[in-house]
């Protein structure tokens, strides 16, 4: 099948897809982020989807501004049947959103309209979802409230992290455009209106959200460190040093909130509002993750020291 495709995507979360796209029909061109500092060195680098579409020999735009003229003129000589964006991160205006006769798909990492928004991810594991998703969706000017198209579950186990999960979703994604876009082709495919009562909203993590409060229960916060896990980390203070707390799981007991209740080879039992929280893997400022009993015992940890 024969469709022209351009692809818009930054993230690493966009590859799999563009792949995909590039084995299936004709993607005649990329729109990516302009390169930026990144990392410790902060060298300029290029995304991870523009390292991909070098690699794949497909043309590379970087506009500053997607609402320029001259972009949607770029974009009007390619001559896409459609646009599909996946991690883009910018906001599409309308004259971009009706250029192509297909119109704009867009692959969201959650099951609308569940989870719109920048961080659905982390969303999902920190509110205790079972199941999530990715959600092919026919895109329109509000924030990711068009009509979908396709959706492919995945359950959330207990022991996933954002990270794990953001992998799982990265793969499914790829497979979902292509068969979105055959369907489409096909005319197979039909167009079902989200329930924007079900909405729920989300917004960009920040540093602070990793902030761990002791007053919450066990059960929330062993959610709040897999919801945090990669970025931007789980954290709690100790003599005035912020440490991240990597991995853990909730366990049957009681203890003052924030204090520590016993230090064993499993980790670092701490009290919360409702049951204990057990630490299990950590991590000082400027030093490498340990286990929580090999973080005790370097910093001689006792029942009763409090975080």
């Amino acid at each position: 099948m024969t469709l022209r495709v351009v692809f818009m995507g930054s993230a690493e979360f966009s590859v799999p897809a563009l792949r995909a796209l590039h084995q299936a029909f004709h993607v005649v061109g990329v729109v990516t982020q302009p390169d930026r500092p990144r990392g410790r060195g902060q060298k300029s680098s290029p995304t991870p989807v523009k390292a991909a579409a070098l690699e794949l020999g497909v043309p590379v735009k970087e506009p500053e501004r997607v609402r320029s003229v001259e972009f949607v003129d770029e974009l009007h000589a390619w001559a896409p049947d459609v646009i599909v964006v996946v991690a883009y991160g910018r906001i599409l205006p309308l004259s971009v959103l009706q250029l192509p006769p297909m119109g704009c798909v867009n692959i969201h990492a959650s099951l609308l309209p569940r989870h719109r928004g920048a961080s659905p991810i982390s969303a999902a594991v920190l509110e205790g979802d079972s199941v999530t998703g990715v959600t092919a969706m026919l895109m329109d000017e509000g924030l990711d409230t068009g009509d979908i198209l396709l959706t492919r579950e995945t359950a959330i186990a207990p022991d996933d992290t954002t990270g794990s999960l953001h992998d799982r979703l990265m793969e499914l994604g790829g497979g979902l455009v292509v068969e979105t876009l055959r369907r489409m082709a096909e005319g197979t495919l039909e167009r079902l209106p989200q329930n924007h009562s079900q909405a729920t909203i989300t917004r960009p993590l920040a540093k602070e959200d990793g902030r761990i409060d002791w007053t919450k229960d066990a059960v929330f916060l062993d959610r709040l460190v897999r919801a945090m896990n990669p970025w931007p980390g789980a954290f709690t203070f100790l003599a005035g040093e912020a440490i991240k707390i990597w991995t853990a799981s909730p366990v049957d007991g009681s203890g003052a909130a924030g204090t520590v209740m016993e230090v064993g080879p499993e980790g670092i039992l701490v009290g919360t509002a409702e049951g204990l929280l057990l630490l299990k893997e950590v991590q000082a400022p400027g030093k490498k993750r340990v286990s929580a009993a090999e973080f005790a015992r370097g910093r001689r940890l006792h029942a009763g020291d409090e975080f």
